[in-house]
């Protein structure tokens, strides 16, 4: 059976992460809402760790969107001076409840974690832990983070940060929150975002920090965006205000380029440029890069709209929407009878034939992976009465997989593996076919390939033995799920 949560063929969600230390405030009403702005970031499971300080951690998290795990009850009974939260998608361990965020963990030090992104030496971790006799909850990498951190035999939870970050091997934006204070650590390359933000109310006792996935969540809190935390860096917040310190500097920076492409949202700001702005200009340059003689450009919602609006702008054509996305059917837990199931895509989209028929479309979209949307896409619109059907993708060819954080095929599922983009096109159905050039994405974000990671497109891995990595599913079979 389809799973219709998988309406599009593109890159899986990730993670999304939030820390805050704001004595005083309602931490707990503060990280549902931050939360709320991240929820594009993962749709399996939601959860909130508080703590007062000098007292317990209490917690709560399930599987589910965040409106579903948490209501005004549960919100109330998550009373504290901090606070972490978590959205996930599971790119290392099974999407099941011992596998939310944040874990906790108070066998030695009691402590919450929240981790967005993917260990690539994480068997070689857990055995060495599991050696020593430390018991695991989850199949998840995550874990693995926080039990180095708990079973450390440091004092300080920022000593014992300082000692294993520089042990971990990949992607990790990670929020650990103690008894007394809120730790936030990014890795040396900064693969994955972490922002810094304020709250600033002098009626409240002064300004309060904290971090998140994107700065999308401190606009929904009012609080304002500082800075990207450094790669490398740790920042902690406490009693005693604000502090930064660079653990583990890297001459190499790897940003990862989807995060302007796709995943974050588009009223993000992230390497100093607003993805929408971005995403705009990405349009601009496909349509320098192929023009094509055509009536009108349409987006595959919502995830085409910014480049569509970009590329009609430079192209001075009209810009109308083809589709109407219904909003609703992705999270549903009633599965269709056979029937509807064989409508496939049409749960999700419905063409409009009054305003694509006869008419020669661009149609653009964000990305192209295994193609079984996309070659949808295109016979919908070929049943709506479209005349040519051209494709504009403002990213290059996805070909290699990802080993830090986002969940792809394997290469032989990837359509662009192994085929021309003539031959995809023929693949797709389409008139003709353009993906945006690696040069062209670095135009737009105002980057460069030195600072940022485009593994997925160029197979060029700025981490060594990336390759090599054991996967999600040789880790899971390393990680059988061991209730403590």
């Amino acid at each position: 059976m389809p799973d219709l949560n998988d309406h599009r063929d593109g890159p899986r969600d990730e993670c999304g992460v939030f820390g805050i230390y704001a004595p005083e405030r309602d931490v707990s009403r503060l990280a549902y809402f931050a939360l709320f702005a991240l929820q594009h970031r993962g749709q399996e499971s939601a959860g909130i760790a508080t703590a007062v300080r000098g007292g317990d951690i209490m917690a709560v998290v399930d599987q589910g969107l965040v409106a579903q795990v948490f209501d005004e009850h549960t919100l109330r009974s998550l009373i504290g001076d901090m606070a972490v939260g978590h959205v996930r998608y599971s790119t290392t361990g099974s999407s099941q409840w011992e596998n939310a965020q944040p874990i906790v963990r108070n066998d030695q030090r009691t402590l919450a974690l929240a981790h967005n992104g993917n260990l690539i030496n994480a068997v070689e971790l857990h055995s060495e832990l599991r050696a020593q006799g430390v018991p695991f909850r989850s199949t998840s990498d995550s874990e693995i983070i926080a039990a180095l951190l708990e079973t450390h035999p440091a004092e300080q939870i920022e000593d014992a940060v300082a000692d294993v970050l520089p042990r971990l091997q990949g992607a990790f934006s990670t929020v650990v929150m103690t008894d007394d204070q809120v730790v936030a650590f990014r890795d040396p390359h900064g693969l994955r975002p972490l922002a810094l933000g304020e709250l600033d109310d002098a009626v409240l006792g002064g300004p309060a920090y904290c971090v998140a996935s994107e700065s999308c969540a401190f606009d929904l809190i009012g609080a304002k965006f500082l800075r990207e935390v450094e790669p490398g860096e740790m920042v902690t917040f406490s009693s005693r205000g604000v502090r930064s310190q660079m653990v583990a500097p890297s001459e190499r920076r790897a940003f990862c380029v989807f995060e302007y492409i796709y995943f974050a949202r588009p009223d993000s700001r992230m390497g100093g440029t607003v993805l929408q702005v971005a995403r705009a200009k990405m349009g601009e340059i496909l349509w320098r890069e192929a023009p094509v003689e055509a009536d009108l450009v349409i987006p595959v919602p919502d995830s085409g709209n910014a480049a569509a609006r970009g590329l009609a702008r430079a192209a001075e054509l009209p810009q109308d929407d083809g589709f109407i996305k219904n909003r609703y059917v992705a999270r549903t837990f009633i599965q269709p009878g056979q029937e509807l199931r064989r409508q496939g895509l049409r749960l999700k989209f419905n063409p409009l034939p009054e305003v694509v028929a006869g008419q020669r479309l661009i149609v653009v979209d964000d990305s192209i992976v295994r193609g079984n949307t996309t070659r949808q896409i295109v016979q919908m619109l070929r049943q709506a009465g479209a005349a040519e059907v051209h494709l504009r993708i403002s990213a290059p060819p996805i070909k290699h997989p990802c080993h830090y954080g986002i969940d792809m095929s394997t290469r032989e599922e990837m359509i662009a593996h192994g085929r021309s983009v003539d031959e995809v096109a023929t693949e797709l159905g389409a008139d003709s076919l353009h993906y945006l050039s690696m040069k062209g994405v670095y135009q737009a974000v105002g980057g460069s390939r030195g600072t940022h990671c485009d593994a997925c497109f160029t197979g060029e891995y700025p981490l060594a033995g990336s390759e090599d990595a054991s996967g999600k599913f040789a880790l899971e079979s390393a990680l059988p799920l061991v209730r403590a």
